[in-house]
């Protein structure tokens, strides 16, 4: 889950206790979202609710808490922000949307291209070992595997004539 629309909701929560554009508002969101981050979002949803409860919030400032810790509990699963940190996981997508435009998009949708399922994937393939830097080792197995196929299979696994050497 892209902690980015984990931001939006808390955002549209925090409208119902402060006002819109002001530092209590901006501060609401960043001690919720450091929570959330934490591995707390249950925490948040549950503190939420509580909070609007004592309020007596209602109407359409109920319902922006309510869908947002609504939203929390419903991904508490995915939303273990601190597990995907300490092994190194991106917790937004702008990381995968931008190498999907620029292994993708950048090359394929260019006007008056037409591609074949095989010949796209074939340039794909490229283009992430050249961007992942894998292309010269590729290229070293690549060449191996060829010569493996053409040549060295080829004359230790039959034996062959004379004639046929010739």
């Amino acid at each position: 889950m892209d902690f980015i629309h984990v931001l939006e909701y808390l955002w549209q929560a925090s409208y119902a206790f402060h006002e819109p554009g002001t530092t209590e508002a901006q501060q609401w969101v960043q001690q919720r979202g450091l929570r959330v981050l934490h591995g707390k979002s249950s925490d948040v949803a549950a503190g939420m609710r509580r909070s609007a409860t004592l309020r007596a919030l209602r109407g359409s400032k109920r319902e922006a808490v309510d869908k947002c810790a609504g939203y929390l509990l419903k991904n508490r699963d995915y939303l273990q922000y601190d597990l995907y940190l300490d092994v190194g996981f991106p917790i937004g997508t702008g990381v995968i949307e931008g190498a999907c435009r620029h292994l993708v998009k950048d090359r394929m949708d260019l006007t008056g291209a037409r591609w074949r399922l095989a010949g796209a994937e074939a340039v794909l393939r490229l283009r992430a070992l050249r961007a992942s830097g894998d292309f010269q080792d590729y290229l070293r197995f690549h060449r191996e595997q060829e010569r493996q196929r053409n040549y060295t299979s080829r004359f230790t696994t039959r034996s062959f004539s004379v004639a046929e050497a010739a």
